[in-house]
C-alpha cells in the first residue's frame, strides 16, 4: 500500500514540512500568506492575532497548543499593524520566552513608514 502523504518537488514528505504560523488581523492576507506557503512545502497554522499566537506557541490563557501537544512550529510570520498586539510586540514577546526564542520571527508590513522600517 502506498503512503497517503503528499510530496514536495523534493520527496519530502507532508509530515516533515516546516511548519509556519502567519499571524494577522486581515483574513484575507493570512489565506494569501497560508497559499502561499503551502505551495512551497509548508504546513501552515494561522492565528488572527499575537494573543492567539501565543497560545498556539504554549503560552498564552489557552492550553491547546501546538508546542505541546504536535509538530513544532519552525517560522512565525506576522503583520506589524494589528489590534491589541503589533507584530513587533509579538516578536519581542516570543524572544523573552526561554522555550519559544528560538524559533525565528519576521514581521512584514505594507505600510512604508521609515522609523517602523528602520526598528
Amino acid at each position: 500500500m502506498g503512503s497517503s502523504s503528499k510530496l514536495d518537488m523534493n520527496g519530502v514528505k507532508e509530515d516533515e514540512w516546516p511548519h509556519v504560523l502567519v499571524v494577522d488581523d486581515s483574513l484575507i492576507d493570512r489565506k494569501i500568506m497560508e497559499k502561499l506557503f503551502t505551495n512551497s512545502a509548508c504546513k501552515v497554522t494561522t492565528a488572527e492575532s499575537g494573543q492567539k499566537a501565543l497560545e498556539l506557541l504554549g503560552h498564552g490563557e489557552d492550553k491547546h497548543t501546538i508546542n505541546n501537544q504536535g509538530p513544532q512550529i519552525n517560522l512565525v510570520v506576522t503583520d506589524y499593524c494589528m489590534p491589541g498586539m503589533t507584530g513587533y510586540d509579538l516578536l519581542k514577546k516570543v524572544k523573552e520566552l526561554s522555550s519559544i526564542k528560538e524559533i525565528p520571527v519576521i514581521v512584514v508590513s505594507s505600510e512604508n513608514i521609515p522609523t517602523r522600517i528602520e526598528k
